[in-house]
C-alpha cells in the first residue's frame, strides 16, 4: 500500500502529471482515436456547421452509443425545409430522445432553423466580450434561442438548458464541448470560430473528466458543477495558458476507457 501511496504522490507531481497529460494528448487527440468508440463529435465533423455542432453536442446526454445512433437518425437537411415540413416529417418519423418527445424535438429543429439565420459566432461573441467570460457567451445564446420560439416544454427546456443572472451553478458540459469544438482549431476540434480565444475555454465538466480530474488532483470540489469545471481549468491552464481545454479529450477518455487507474497505479 505504501507503494501504491507513493506511486500516485509522483505521478501527481506537476512535472509528472504535466508530462502524463501531454502523452495522453497525444495519443488520444488523434482522428483515429476519436474513431474507435462513439462520440458525438464525429457526427458533428460530419457536417462542419455551428447548428448542426449545436444540436450534436446538447443532444449528447446518456450512454454516448445511444447518442451518436440518435444522431444518425436525424436528418439535418430538414434545417432547409419549411417549419411545416419538419414538423410533419418528425412526427412521421416518431422522433424521441429521452426526456424530448416527437413535439419536442419537431420546435428543437424549427428553433434551430430560425438560429441558422443568425450569425451564431456574433451571439457568444459580444456576450463573451462584456468581461471577458465565456460564460457569457452562453448566457447570450440561451438568451436568444428562447427569444426565437415561444414553445415551452420540460424536454425543450431541458434540451436548451437555462441561463443565469450573476455566476451560473452548472457546469454547462454540452454547450462548454460544443465551443470547444467550435473553437480550438487543432486535432479533433473543427475551428469554426475566431473572435472568442481558445484560452479562454472551460472545461466541459461531465462524470468521466470530473472522477479523473479528482484522481488527478485537479480538482479538489467532490461537487459537479460550475465551480469544479473552472478549478480544473484553471489547473489546465498551469500546462497551457493559450489552449488548457485541449486535455479536454484526453481526460475524458481516461475516464471513458477506465485507464486512469492503470495510469497513476491505484
Amino acid at each position: 500500500m505504501k507503494k501504491d501511496k507513493s506511486n500516485l504522490k509522483s505521478a501527481l507531481e506537476p512535472s509528472n502529471l504535466k508530462q502524463l497529460l501531454d502523452e495522453q494528448l497525444i495519443s488520444k487527440n488523434t482522428l483515429s482515436n476519436l474513431s474507435s468508440a462513439p462520440d458525438p463529435l464525429q457526427v458533428a465533423r460530419e457536417y462542419r456547421d455551428p447548428v448542426i455542432c449545436l444540436l450534436c453536442a446538447l443532444f449528447a446526454y446518456g450512454n454516448a452509443a445511444q447518442i451518436v445512433k440518435f444522431l444518425r437518425r436525424l436528418d439535418f437537411d430538414l434545417l432547409k425545409a419549411s417549419e411545416e415540413q419538419i414538423g410533419r416529417e418528425i412526427t412521421d418519423s416518431n422522433l424521441i430522445y429521452r426526456f424530448q418527445n416527437t413535439r419536442d424535438v419537431s420546435e428543437i429543429f424549427i428553433t434551430a432553423k430560425r438560429l441558422k439565420g443568425e450569425n451564431v459566432e456574433e451571439i457568444v461573441a459580444r456576450g463573451f466580450e462584456k468581461r471577458g467570460r465565456v460564460e457569457d457567451g452562453i448566457n447570450a445564446l440561451i438568451a436568444r434561442i428562447y427569444e426565437l420560439n415561444p414553445y415551452r416544454s420540460s424536454g425543450y427546456e431541458f434540451f436548451f438548458g437555462s441561463g443565469f443572472e450573476n455566476e451560473p451553478k452548472s457546469p454547462y458540459k454540452r454547450y462548454n464541448m460544443w465551443l470547444r469544438w467550435c473553437i480550438r482549431d487543432t486535432d479533433i476540434d473543427l475551428g469554426l470560430f475566431t473572435r472568442v480565444p481558445k484560452s479562454a475555454l472551460i472545461l466541459p465538466l461531465d462524470t468521466h473528466t470530473h472522477k479523473v480530474s479528482l484522481a488527478l488532483g485537479l480538482c479538489s470540489r467532490k461537487s459537479y458543477d460550475f465551480k469544479a469545471a473552472l478549478e480544473i481549468t484553471e489547473n489546465l491552464r498551469k500546462f497551457d495558458p493559450l489552449d488548457p481545454i485541449k486535455y479536454d479529450f484526453a481526460l475524458y477518455r481516461l475516464g471513458q476507457s477506465k485507464e486512469i487507474a492503470r495510469l497513476i497505479q491505484i
